[in-house]
């Protein structure tokens, strides 16, 4: 497991790429053109078959979304810190991570929107528990504030649409400012585009029969889709501490290209 300075180190380093090296940013970027594969298909197929997700929801829910997605993530945030221990321990595979998040979408699709409101930010700390543990797979502590912070920058790449999907590699070797102010302002810029994610499965679980399988089904697409990137982005980065940023960035976004995929520019 490396710590905050030993990353701060290794990220100014830049070793040759090794043909084993090209071949793993090479797989990260198909796993990254296939995050959006027929699951998310099948939730934003869902998503249009109700007017768009935001306008089948009463607007009383459509302005309390962003607010909603903020406060779950803050939540996520200051529990990931803690998260580590008790019964949570014995959850740390995808896949038990992903059947958690199917039962709690079920569950939260069984009364309509009311249910499906409540359940959000227990959904949010599934899929922010699975991104810390991918963090851990890929040698960073999940419980340090850092990696706490690379994680929301995870949230941050959602959505179905072409533009939206992937890693702002922009962000894959900085160091994320770890004030509460800096905090919250990452939040309040990952808070939208979690919430236009948010829309679908909200829209999803009021959808009269479908009731608590659209929840489950929306919630396993879901963490499916935030596993997928969160591979992507801390492999990247595991990448960047043994070459630097600029090797791994190159070849990463010309798999990309060769794949048709969009190079994400900007921050957060």
């Amino acid at each position: 497991m490396v710590s905050n300075e030993t990353l701060s180190t290794a990220l100014t380093q830049s070793a040759p790429l090794t043909g084993e090296a090209r071949a793993a940013i090479t797989s990260l970027a198909l796993r990254q053109h296939d995050a959006t594969g027929v699951l998310m298909q099948v939730v934003s197929f869902l998503g249009g078959q109700v007017e768009d997700g935001l306008n089948m929801l009463p607007a009383s829910a459509r302005a309390r979304l962003d607010d909603a997605a903020g406060r779950a993530l803050r939540a996520s945030y200051d529990a990931a810190g803690r998260s580590q221990g008790g019964v949570g321990r014995f959850v740390t595979s995808d896949r038990g991570h992903k059947t958690l998040a199917a039962l709690s979408g079920a569950l939260g699709g069984l009364g309509g929107l009311p249910t499906a409101l409540a359940e959000l930010p227990i959904a949010t700390t599934v899929i922010f528990r699975a991104v810390q543990q991918v963090a851990r797979h890929h040698g960073e502590d999940p419980t340090l504030p850092e990696t706490r912070a690379q994680c929301l920058q995870v949230f941050g790449k959602g959505g179905s649409g072409h533009d939206d999907d992937g890693v702002d590699t922009s962000f894959i070797g900085a160091r994320i400012g770890l004030s509460g102010a800096a905090v919250n302002k990452l939040i309040s810029k990952v808070a939208p585009k979690f919430a236009a994610v948010l829309s679908q499965k909200l829209a999803a679980q009021t959808v009269p029969i479908l009731g608590a399988a659209a929840g489950a089904g929306t919630n396993y697409t879901f963490i499916s889709y935030y596993t997928d990137i969160a591979h992507v982005h801390f492999g990247l980065r595991a990448l960047v501490r043994a070459h630097g940023s600029a090797a791994v960035e190159d070849v990463f976004h010309a798999e990309l290209a060769a794949l048709g995929r969009p190079r994400l520019k900007g921050g957060l």
